[in-house]
């Protein structure tokens, strides 16, 4: 059965109306789906419905809903990802696999020793991103939709950071304190629906002042284990580690 995310002004009481014409295509020329067949959608907020395909045409496609469930594919805890710009496409990669992994946002961030930088042309790079985690969402049958932010500047992240109940900052330089100790600690607070961000830095890594910064705000570095990862393999490996603490 296809799984698909619409506007949740898409929803009416008995049926969806899906119009979206680079949805549309995808499902009646991509997919070639017919009238008469299942089709799972997600409004990318909380609910999931299953339909059947009443009618289709150029321009729509509308779905008789039976049945209705708040979605049960989502973790409970909400991470978000601060990824220092790395180079060319590894951003697309982070993404897309943090997606499947379950992130809820990623805000890309210009830190000191990025080598990318800004030309103007984030918002048309946000919105590919965007797309790109749409998509992911779709395929690995996500309950919600992945948000991916317009980047900010360093400077511009240190003041969110009392917004979570957790905030992780990686650093290849730390050794005796480890993203499971401070995963351990944080679980007895038995915090429901805890938002917990992790900050992490370009292929140069975070400068030594933007590593004071962190402390001065009370972010404690942890290690995530005994090698050095690369910027595009840290976060995911630190969600994995996440997930697994948190939701397993």
């Amino acid at each position: 059965m296809a799984k698909i995310f619409v506007d949740p002004s898409a929803v009416g009481e008995e049926y969806i109306r899906i119009d979206e014409k680079d949805v549309v295509h995808h499902l009646a020329r991509v997919l070639r789906i017919k009238k008469g067949e299942k089709l799972e959608i997600s409004d990318g907020l909380k609910w999931e419905y299953k339909t059947d395909v009443e009618e289709i045409s150029e321009r729509e496609i509308l779905c008789k809903i039976t049945d209705k469930q708040a979605h049960a594919s989502e973790p409970e805890v909400r991470v978000t990802l601060f990824q220092g710009f790395p180079k060319a496409s590894k951003m697309e990669l982070i993404i897309q696999k943090c997606v499947e992994l379950g992130i809820d946002t990623v805000v890309p961030v210009y830190m000191d020793r990025s080598v990318v930088v800004d030309k103007g042309k984030d918002s048309k790079k946000a919105e590919r991103w965007q797309k790109i985690a749409d998509e992911a969402s779709s395929q690995c049958r996500r309950g919600r939709l992945t948000n991916v932010k317009l980047p900010l500047k360093f400077a511009d992240v240190l003041p969110l950071a009392d917004e979570f109940d957790l905030f992780l900052f990686p650093y290849e330089n730390e050794d005796g304190y480890s993203i499971k100790d401070a995963l351990t600690e944080f679980k007895k607070k038995g915090i429901k629906d805890a938002k917990i961000a992790m900050i992490i830095g370009p292929e140069g890594g975070f400068s030594d002042k933007e590593a004071d910064k962190l402390r001065e705000i009370g972010v404690r570095p942890v290690s995530l284990g005994k090698t050095i990862l690369r910027t595009e393999t840290a976060g995911m490996a630190a969600l994995a580690m996440i997930m697994y603490e948190m939701e397993l």
